[in-house]
């Protein structure tokens, strides 16, 4: 059965840090390609960062450069997104999916809440 499962989120001050987590089970997690995607309320999910399977090749919405960062642990079947310098526009529910050619694989989700 396959799995992917958030965690991390929570409600956090305006320039405060987070550090979400994806873990895989059911699939070849080291040969999909992870991204991090979030939902705000009343807007199209937006895909924020990806990271190739050997972890080698990264990209960042521009919304997110030089605040984020994506990362990976194969051994562990661990995603992680590092979030910094969160702002209003960064709320949402962050979902995690994972693509290999056809194939896609998603998350629950995990909510982030940014207040001041």
């Amino acid at each position: 059965q396959v799995q992917l499962v958030e965690s991390g989120g929570a409600l956090v001050p305006f320039g405060g840090s987070l550090r979400l987590s994806c873990v895989g089970s059911g699939f070849n997690f080291d040969v999909y390609t992870m991204n991090w995607y979030r939902q705000a309320p009343g807007k199209e999910r937006e895909l924020v960062a990806s990271i190739a399977p050997a972890g080698g090749s990264k990209w960042f919405a521009d919304s997110v450069k030089g605040r984020f960062n994506i990362s990976r642990d194969n051994g562990k079947n661990t995603a992680s997104l590092q979030m910094t310098n969160l702002k209003a526009e960064d709320a949402g529910v962050y979902l995690c999916n994972a693509v290999h050619f056809g194939l896609k694989h998603w998350g629950q989700g995990t909510q982030v809440t940014v207040s001041g």
